[in-house]
């Protein structure tokens, strides 16, 4: 049974940048060949680039009744310490100067908002794990935080991508 599970998408700019490319490479093929040998230069780069896409902005983050999975990776909760939700800015902090070289991160560069994950196991090398969300907060209460993240500031903007997404909590 699981408790909450979100599903994080590309953004709808990533697909079109993605198509944009193939169209430009084809449009340089078409200038020294013919069509046929262009359209499938475009069919081929497209392809690929829709797979990188899709392979790379996809990411499934999971709260089952003993487990936390994020993507292929997964932790019994038994091991999770004191779960914190953070925003943009504490979130920006923890990618950058206040990130541990040995965090696991699973993170995507279109979201500015996740969840700091303690690891309380000694033999595991990574102290926490930060794991991108679009919504911070269910996914904390979904692994036993009660509080809530700090708001961020009214000067502070976010350049999340909201369509695309799948989210499901139960």
């Amino acid at each position: 049974m699981t408790t909450y599970r979100e599903r994080l998408t590309a953004p709808i700019s990533w697909w079109m940048a993605a198509l944009a490319f193939a169209a430009v490479w084809g449009w340089v093929v078409l200038v020294v060949t013919t069509w046929p040998i262009a359209i499938t230069a475009f069919l081929i780069v497209a392809a690929a680039d829709v797979y990188a896409v899709w392979r790379y902005g996809s990411l499934l983050v999971s709260v089952g009744p003993d487990r936390l999975q994020v993507g292929r990776a997964s932790i019994d909760l038994a091991h999770v310490g004191a779960v914190e939700p953070l925003h943009h800015e504490a979130y920006r902090h923890r990618l950058g100067i206040g990130a541990d070289a040995r965090a696991y991160l699973a993170t995507r560069p279109y979201l500015g908002r996740g969840v700091l994950v303690p690891i309380d196991d000694t033999s595991d090398p990574a102290p926490y794990w930060l794991v991108s969300s679009r919504r911070p907060d269910a996914l904390a209460a979904a692994l036993g935080h009660t509080g809530s993240a700090p708001q961020p500031s009214a000067h502070e903007t976010t350049r999340e991508a909201p369509r695309g997404e799948e989210e499901e909590a139960v």
